[in-house]
């Protein structure tokens, strides 16, 4: 064993994870994260002015049916329960997401049963296409055009910037309609929200005397001399300095407004229409509905490219994008002294559910690799 600490670059759940058992292993960790708090994305903190519990970055709910995640994450906090249900608002009205049989009995102007509503949306659907080629393809041959347009095309234009035509089947990847009454965003077994947010659970997953957390720091090619070995879960291209190019993301803003009372009724709100400049709302203090606050304060969320400054969120994942990232692998399989982990260094959308469960089995192999002096894994196993 290297007299040297490990260095964990990101301080998100990726690099959090993976410090707290390398820790529990008996080794010796450092981590830095180039913002000024843990938590990556999923940093949440108290609006100063209405006391609601904010969610920095988007809003985040856990849900997983992976036992060992979810028994995991309540070593560090309490997960109170949540369920988001989220809101459609469209020119004919509010309608409940995801599509359900009360979203179509309301559309339509219908009082359909289950069994009926299947028999319907199947005569809505678009029998010629035989084998979908694209995004819209897909949502044609599963609902047909008019709940498409409705809450698929406008909204996906936005939040992607090109057409859904030009994004790949895949995305939709099975028919997104419910054909009974449940408006439960998630199909998990265990859904919630930390009840002190997510920085705290972060905070207790770091807390442990072999690890070490420095802020406001940017990793830099000379930090690898001093440390043993370092696991990477920032983005991979910038690993490189960009040198294959630059990978595809769409990233997100906001406009911030409070009020008193209640602005919106409802955590997330969705507007799918494609003359409304924005995606969505979201009212945080809906979040922790076990609290009580007499202000509110709502964002207002906006999808466009990344640029410069920018914090990448959606990889697109195009074509091009795919061709630039395996020369990135390629490059990555060359460093004998580096890893990478996360959704930035394998240019991959995760859930907190996917990057607790791979940070967990790749700390597994990592200590495994140690103790039998092979080469430390240089990617998670990605499935």
């Amino acid at each position: 064993m290297s007299d040297k600490p490990f260095l964990i670059v990101g301080a998100g759940f990726s690099g959090a994870v993976l410090a707290r058992e390398l820790a529990i292993a008996g080794y010796t960790v450092n981590v830095i994260d180039q913002r000024d708090h843990i938590a990556g994305n999923c940093h949440t903190q108290r609006d100063p002015s209405t006391g609601v519990m904010v969610h920095q970055y988007g809003p985040h709910i856990f849900n997983t049916s992976n036992q060992e995640v979810w028994d995991y994450i309540n070593q560090f906090g309490k997960i109170l329960p949540f369920i988001n249900r989220v809101k459609a608002s469209i020119d004919q009205g509010v309608f409940s997401l995801p599509i359900n049989l009360h979203t179509i009995n309301q559309f339509f102007d219908k009082k359909l049963t289950p069994s009926e509503a299947g028999t319907f949306v199947e005569t809505l659907a678009d029998l010629s296409i035989s084998d979908p080629q694209n995004f819209e393809e897909q949502a044609l041959r599963f609902m047909g055009r008019e709940l498409y347009e409705a809450f698929f095309y406008g909204y996906t234009k936005k939040q992607w910037g090109v057409e859904p035509s030009e994004l790949p089947a895949s995305i939709l990847k099975r028919l997104p309609i419910r054909f009974n009454y449940d408006d439960n965003y998630y199909n998990k077994k265990y859904q919630g929200i930390p009840e002190q947010g997510y920085s705290a659970i972060m905070g207790n997953i770091l807390n442990h005397p072999n690890i070490s957390v420095e802020l406001g720091r940017t990793y830099t090619a000379q930090m690898a001399h001093a440390h043993a070995h370092v696991f990477y879960t920032g983005p991979i291209d910038q690993f490189f300095e960009y040198r294959e190019g630059k990978l595809g993301y769409r990233t997100v803003y906001w406009e911030k407004e409070e009020g008193e009372g209640d602005l919106q009724g409802n955590a997330v709100i969705n507007y799918p229409d494609e003359k409304v400049p924005y995606t969505r709302k979201h009212e945080h203090k809906h979040f922790a509905p076990w609290e009580t606050h007499k202000k509110s304060v709502l964002f207002t969320e906006y999808s466009k490219e990344t640029e410069s400054g920018d914090i990448p969120y959606y990889p697109k994942r195009l074509e091009q994008d795919k061709q630039v990232l395996d020369k990135y692998i390629e490059l990555a399989q060359q460093q004998n002294r580096v890893s990478f982990l996360g959704r930035l260094a394998t240019y991959r959308y995760m859930d907190m559910e996917k990057v607790i469960a791979e940070a967990l089995a790749f700390s597994r192999a990592t200590v495994k690799a140690q103790k039998t002096g092979e080469r430390l894994p240089t990617f998670p196993e990605i499935t």
